[in-house]
């Protein structure tokens, strides 16, 4: 389940340009803000307080406050999922989220959480939003400004006749709000309703939760029942929900994005140049590049000035994740002492994290300190490469530290060069990590294997 706001693009609308009436659509959006919440395969990583994250290009997200919650729910479940950020008609935000702490999906809530924030730098007046006296939840919320009604449409899920629907109430303040509404109804289980508006044609997509596929519908309004289904299922090969779709702001391409399951945390990313054809094409993830652990975002374009208000007051990490580039839904992790690069995600996550600090050997290079195990680092022995305690010794140093050079098979990408073997890079081999000679003659999968992309 998830949710996010009513987004409206003129077609060829410079990136981010918000068109419509108040203060919110008076600004330039040229930066993105995402909130989420945690989990991981195993759970360890799971954290239902509000998440945020930020991207200058709307696919490659580096998560604040060191991947920890910014406001954390204070009734109700006392957790949140779902979270969803509206720019107002005033140029503030209100937040939304789903009433559930963890999975416990026999909880029923009639109520949505809410804060009220100026600028995401700091969350007041945090309340509970009753939406419906059903036996039955509220779930992923979603809200947009309906200038027709001068109100503000709250759309989220709920069981309706055996199965859920997308249900609507009209509020002008979030603290209360009138009598739900059928907003959509296709006869089946359909959750996690998303909008966004191009060239004055209203789209809303979904998740068919009968076969967890995602479908677009849209309409000439925004009335209640009226959106009707023009594209065919969409799907990354298995089930996919919480559609989000945010526009470039640096060419006419819209991106949508999905969240999955089993294991907890995969998002896809598609892209289209035209919306109102309802045909996406899947992104290779050499593209983009989410929150670690994030799960159900929700993206709200952001100005610059916004964008560097956030990362001061919330910092950004201090530790990397390194991506692989001919695996590209692989990161560097350490495993029973080992490197390796294995497929995202995974737990423990801390073994992704590391602290990229000047080289041992050599400060202008650089050296792989473990997150997780603090005084221990990548080194080679042998060529392969093991996660060894630092032992003080010139040896030691020389063989963990690296030089960073433009990546072999992308010069935008980067290659390690070892200090002490300098023929020799780090790559990956049988997704195992080693130093082997590589030069620009080499075999392409061989420079592909020893290019990577330093993340955060």
């Amino acid at each position: 389940m998830r949710r996010r706001g009513f987004l409206t693009l003129a077609g060829g609308a410079a990136a981010g340009a918000l068109v419509g009436p108040g203060a919110a659509q008076a600004a330039t959006f040229t930066a993105y803000v995402m909130a989420y919440f945690t989990e991981s395969p195993t759970m360890s990583a799971a954290n239902y307080g509000l998440h945020l994250a930020v991207s200058s290009d709307g696919l490659k997200w580096t998560p604040l406050n060191q991947n920890k919650p910014v406001a954390t729910p204070t009734q109700g479940s006392l957790g949140l999922r779902d979270p969803f950020i509206l720019r107002k008609q005033d140029g503030t935000f209100v937040v939304l989220a789903t009433d559930l702490n963890g999975t416990d999906w026999s909880y029923q809530s009639q109520y949505l959480h809410v804060w009220d924030s100026t600028d995401l730098r700091s969350f007041h007046n945090y309340r509970l939003l009753k939406v419906h006296s059903l036996a039955t939840h509220a779930w992923a919320p979603e809200a947009y400004w309906d200038a027709s009604r001068g109100q503000y449409a709250v759309v989220y899920s709920a069981v309706v006749g055996g199965h859920n629907v997308l249900l609507s109430n009209y509020t002008s303040d979030f603290v209360t709000a009138a009598a739900p509404q059928t907003f959509y109804d296709p006869g089946y289980d359909a959750i996690d309703g998303t909008f966004v508006t191009v060239s004055g044609v209203n789209y809303m997509y979904y998740k068919n939760n009968t076969n967890s596929t995602l479908l677009g519908t849209r309409s000439s309004s925004l009335n209640p029942g009226s959106f009707s289904v023009y594209t065919s299922a969409i799907t990354p090969g298995r089930g996919v929900e919480a559609p989000q779709i945010v526009k470039s702001n640096t060419a006419n391409t819209w991106y949508m994005w999905g969240d999955t399951w089993s294991p907890n945390g995969r998002f896809f990313c598609w892209q289209t140049s035209d919306v109102a054809t309802g045909s996406w094409t899947l992104l290779n993830d050499r593209s983009y590049t989410q929150p670690l652990n994030s799960k159900h975002l929700g993206i709200t374009p952001i100005t610059a000035t916004e964008l560097s208000g956030l990362t001061s007051t919330w910092g950004t990490p201090a530790w990397n994740r390194v991506k692989s580039y001919n695996f590209p839904d692989r990161y560097i992790r350490h495993a029973s002492n080992l490197g390796r690069i294995d497929t995202y995600p995974f737990d423990p996550y801390q073994d992704q994290q590391w602290t990229l600090v000047p080289g041992l050997a050599d400060a202008a290079g650089v050296s792989f300190r473990s997150v997780n195990f603090p005084t221990m680092y990548l080194r080679h022995s042998a060529y392969a490469m093991v996660l060894n305690a630092n032992d003080g010794t010139s040896t030691f140093n020389a063989d963990a530290t690296f030089y960073r050079s433009a990546g072999f098979a992308d010069s935008t990408w980067t290659s390690f060069r070892s200090y002490n073997y300098p023929e020799r890079y780090l790559r990956h081999s049988n997704y195992v990590l080693r130093i082997d000679p590589i030069t620009s003659s080499s075999a392409t999968t061989d420079k592909q294997d020893a290019t990577f992309q330093i993340g955060y």
